[in-house]
């Protein structure tokens, strides 16, 4: 954790006006921690707040106390009547609600710039912006933090909720929420806390409070003294808890204790009723002297900004308007007066108190000096506009990575009898059905699970589905005697009224499932909606229903995801705060080892790959390398030579990753093609404009997919896309790039190397407007493969990474064979590749070799895939077995006869494969090797790659190596023949 905070630095500062102005003690106890220690505030800083206090009349320093409601979305009378309080009554700060963000930056300017002095703007969003303006993506509530236990996800939260708010022109977050949530049938908390233990609470509220003040947000603790078990909503009506002192000093009080010692810039305190703290009849602790000045100032020792929670709400409305609510609020001790009734009034209430001598000008000048302090340490004394371009995007940038985190971290696995979870094809027969409530859609979780189960029955029960239609549906399942089933719950209310509005039908069929069939229930929402279900055999807790969420419970349930989440809350008498279920996941596939012996071949023979590996190593060839190789479906050889690198500090280990270059072409696109293929989605003698919109009307258009395939359809062999994108020192030029991530700039090109966004698209017009060459003409080109990933993607509708993984290298798995390995694995577990003198200028590491690729993000058709030697070993015997491994059957047997013949009368080609010459056994240089038979496919890449796959002999051969690194153009291992030899050895070794 940090040790050195602006905000909390600055919070000293507030401290210090508080000491100098105050004409009297609070009274109380003496406190019992110091929040920050007792520094005076800078020169500048008190200059500005004294310029800025003797610039305003006595009404207006009391207005600046006061901030009034704000929306974007409520048209020009609501508009005017912001207007006339910021220019008439002179308020001192505003809280925005529900709108957009274009819209709420041009008001924010607006405001702005016709406020006497600058104002102070609040939001609620205890989720992110997204809970409050459209078009801005919300993060989790935070029970689904709380699942992770874990405050370095709390920490990433809340600093990337501050930087929106930040974004946005807004000073103040009221967040987190720091109620210990002990009452599952709180109406108003629930959800929105951490959950109920209150050290997780504690734990996970203060990181999230670091979060928002180091990205310079004033964060607000709230709701003092603890709204968590409550039964009432103090929007409509005042709670009442009846606890003892010392219970609510042991539970309630804890997380705001942590939070103050941690220097959270403001303490947010709620209408409660709370007899032990201040017995007075119809007094919340909003409005309490004892609670705030006595409790929170006095013994606790909190001497930052306090602010009311909103006086328009009907646990303090009822009995005090009309402006009388501020005063009592600041009569108790409050700072901040949140959404009083009337501005106007408020500061005519506070007035008439000063005259009336119930409280001192002296001490509203104290609250006021500490308001303007806040303002200059929250930068409103140097105030600029907010900038509105690309504003939306800037706000969502980065969402989706960080919600990926939370739903791998939270998701819960509360129960799971007899093993059910997770599911593999060893473990669960065809007869799987899911099951979703609450949806008349797939969504994507149901997307999900018929990619992992493409055999799974899919039952789809609306809201508005009824009970006689309930028992028409579990008929009709009972008919079809499934094994197990998948019961998944979407769209209910977060509020525990009325059953979460989970209705009766949905609740019967629901429980009748689980009855009658070994099943797994899965709750996307509340997770104390799972008290009607305890009873089920196997039971997930995903918290939230979004797509990445439903995502990511699918990775889960299919063994493709370790389950890591902890309920936050009890749900269940038997399950409890703190409980989560978690296991191995089933082992990778093991890949059986054998004595070559085992399979006729000599393992004599087989050892002087040993020596001609080492031999090309010493001779520069390549620092290092994988070679696998399969007999029989059996490993025969599998080692590893050398290091990463020429400076031989890290040694090439079994699971090292390597850039593929060119053999992504068979093992990511033509396996995509192929799969297609199978389910008539493409038909090889089509053209690409039958497929791709984008290409109509060109002359790209009527290009065949078999022509394509083959390498034959005219297209240059490759274009140089970033030669045109240097400046006159050869670097890429800004105009394209920049140096770090932001909205407009998020395709990685390497380290510290980001391209414009819509670039790609640029580069998909290049190609198609390129020149082409003679038909039925071989030229090798990576064009034709940008193509056809482009093409697997407009059918799937999925990018091409995620469709591969889901299809094939998930179902395998495979841990390592994916593109962008940097978002997975660390650096040391990738080989590097060239150390790029021009364009990138760096040695390149885990993002991909090829600057092509690269700039289409690291994934292309052409390149981008990497893996370690084993798990492309799985591929290419898949592919050996017709299209089966592991007891599934990935592509059907004639397809992958059909696609790994010579298919071409004027090149050695196959469809998408490269093959043997036809003239193999003639040549000086056999390719790839002398034994090789006519039956043979696989590819070669640039990066010093290869996989070959002979039929005739049952023969698996992959060789990784990085012979780019360092430098590209280092040709000795197609010199000598390096590739070439060793796989002839594996042919010599047979018997």
């Amino acid at each position: 954790m940090m040790m050195y905070r602006p905000v909390v630095r600055a919070m000293a500062g507030i401290c210090a006006v508080v000491a100098l102005c105050s004409t009297a003690p609070f009274p109380g106890k003496p406190p019992r921690h110091k929040s920050q220690p007792a520094a005076m505030p800078g020169d500048a800083a008190q200059r500005w707040v004294d310029s800025v206090f003797n610039q305003l009349s006595p009404d207006e320093r009391i207005a600046q106390l006061i901030m009034i409601r704000a929306h974007s979305n409520l048209g020009a009378e609501h508009v005017q009547q912001v207007v006339k309080d910021i220019q008439r009554n002179k308020i001192g700060g505003l809280v925005f609600f529900q709108g957009g963000p274009q819209r709420q930056a041009a008001l924010t300017n607006y405001y702005q710039s016709i406020s006497k002095t600058p104002l102070l703007i609040a939001i609620d969003a205890e989720w992110g912006l997204g809970m409050r303006l459209d078009s801005v993506t919300p993060f989790p509530k935070n029970v689904m933090i709380g699942a992770t236990q874990d405050s370095s996800i709390a920490y990433a939260e809340g600093l990337a909720i501050g930087r929106q708010c930040k974004r946005l022109g807004v000073q103040i977050n009221f967040a987190p929420d720091m109620d210990v949530n002990n009452n599952p049938n709180n109406p108003v908390i629930n959800d929105r806390s951490y959950g109920e233990n209150k050290y997780n609470v504690a734990s996970l509220g203060v990181a999230a409070i670091h979060g928002m003040q180091d990205a310079g947000i004033m964060a607000s603790a709230k709701h003092f003294p603890g709204h968590g078990d409550t039964e009432v909503d103090s929007h409509l009506d005042l709670p009442s808890i009846t606890k003892t002192m010392a219970q609510l000093d042991s539970l309630e009080l804890y997380p705001f204790r942590q939070a103050i010692a941690a220097g959270v810039s403001s303490v947010m305190v709620a209408h409660l009723f709370v007899p032990a703290i201040d017995p007075k009849p119809h007094t919340p602790t909003s409005i309490s002297r004892p609670a705030v000045t006595g409790l929170l100032r006095g013994q606790l020792g909190y001497q930052g900004v306090v602010v009311t929670d909103a006086l328009e709400m009907k646990g303090l409305s009822k009995y005090y308007s009309k402006g009388q609510e501020s005063l009592q609020s600041l009569l108790a001790g409050n700072d901040l007066l949140e959404l009083p009734s009337t501005a106007s009034g408020s500061v005519a209430a506070i007035r008439k108190a000063i005259r009336k001598k119930k409280i001192s000008w002296d001490e509203v000048n104290v609250h006021v000096k500490k308001v303007l302090l806040a303002k200059y340490q929250l930068g409103l004394a140097n105030l600029q506009p907010i900038d509105t371009n690309h504003l939306t995007e800037d706000l969502n940038a980065g969402t989706d990575i960080l919600r990926q985190q939370i739903a791998n971290k939270a998701i819960t696995v509360v129960k799971n009898e007899n093993r059910l979870l997770p599911f593999t094809p060893a473990t669960i027969q065809p007869r799987v059905a899911v099951v979703a409530l609450g949806i008349s859609k797939a969504n994507v979780f149901v997307q999900q699970v018929k990619n992992y189960r493409p055999d799974a029955a899919t039952y789809l029960f609306s809201n508005a589905a009824d009970t006689t239609q309930a028992r028409a549906l579990l008929a009709q399942i009972r008919e079809q005697h499934y094994q197990a089933v998948i019961i998944s719950l979407h769209n209910y209310n977060r509020r525990p009224a009325h059953h979460f509005d989970i209705t009766d039908a949905q609740l019967q069929l629901m429980q009748q499932l689980q009855q009658e069939l070994p099943s797994v229930t899965v709750f996307f929402g509340n997770a104390y909606a799972i008290q009607y279900a305890c009873s089920a055999p196997a039971i997930v807790a995903s918290y939230e229903d979004d797509d990445i969420t439903q995502a990511t419970t699918a990775r889960i349930l299919f063994g493709q995801l370790k389950p890591q989440g902890r309920l936050p809350v009890t749900v269940c008498p038997g399950l409890l705060s703190g409980q989560g279920i978690t296991y191995a996941l089933p082992a990778p596939v093991m890949v059986p080892h054998i004595q070559p012996e085992a399979v006729h071949m000599h393992s004599s023979v087989l050892a002087r790959i040993d020596s001609l590996t080492r031999d090309a190593i010493d001779k520069g060839a390549m620092p290092g390398c994988s070679i696998f190789a399969m007999k029989d479906g059996q490993v025969v050889y599998q080692r590893q030579f050398g290091t990463l690198d020429p400076d031989r500090q890290e040694p090439v280990t079994q699971k090292t990753i390597y850039d593929l270059a060119s053999v992504t072409k068979i093992c990511a696109t033509t396996l995509s093609v192929m799969k297609l293929y199978d389910e008539g989605k493409i038909k090889l003698n089509a053209t690409l404009g039958q497929y791709l919109p984008w290409v109509k009307g060109t002359d790209k258009a009527k290009l065949k997919i078999r022509d394509i395939l083959l390498h034959q359809a005219g297209l240059v062999p490759f274009i140089p896309f970033y030669k045109t994108m240097l400046d006159a020192q050869g670097r890429p030029d800004t105009n394209y790039f920049r140096d770090h991530l932001d909205s407009a700039h998020q395709v990685r090109v390497a380290q510290g190397l980001y391209l414009l966004n819509d670039y790609p698209t640029v580069m998909e017009k290049i190609i198609v407007e390129s020149k082409l060459g003679k038909k039925h003409t071989y030229v090798y080109s990576d064009n034709d493969f940008i193509f056809l990933g482009k093409l697997v993607e407009q059918l799937t509708g999925q990018k091409l990474e995620d469709y591969v993984m889901t299809n094939f290298y998930a179902p395998l798995g495979l841990e390592s064979t994916g593109f962008r390995p940097r978002e997975r694995f660390t650096l040391p577990c990738i080989a590097p590749t060239e150390n790029e003198s021009i364009f990138r200028r760096q040695l390149i590491r885990g993002d991909v070799h090829d600057p092509g690729a690269a700039m289409f993000g690291g994934v292309a058709g052409h390149a981008g895939l990497f893996s370690d030697a084993q798990d492309l070993g799985i591929i290419l015997q898949m592919l050996l077995n017709n299209g089966g491994y592991g007891g599934r059957q990935y592509i059907q047997p004639q397809t992958v006869k059909l696609f790994t013949a010579y298919n071409s009368d004027i090149s050695r080609r196959g469809l998408g494969f490269d093959k043997p010459e036809k003239d193999n056994a003639h040549r000086e240089y056999h390719y790839p090797c002398r034994g090789a038979s006519a039956q043979t496919f696989g590819h070669t890449g640039f990066t010093g790659t290869c996989v070959w796959v002979d039929p005739k002999s049952q023969l698996v051969f992959v060789f990784l190596s990085n012979r780019v690194c360092p430098d590209g153009t280092n040709p000795k291992l197609s010199a000598l023949h390096v590739r070439e030899n060793i796989m002839q050895t594996l042919y010599d070794a047979m018997y």
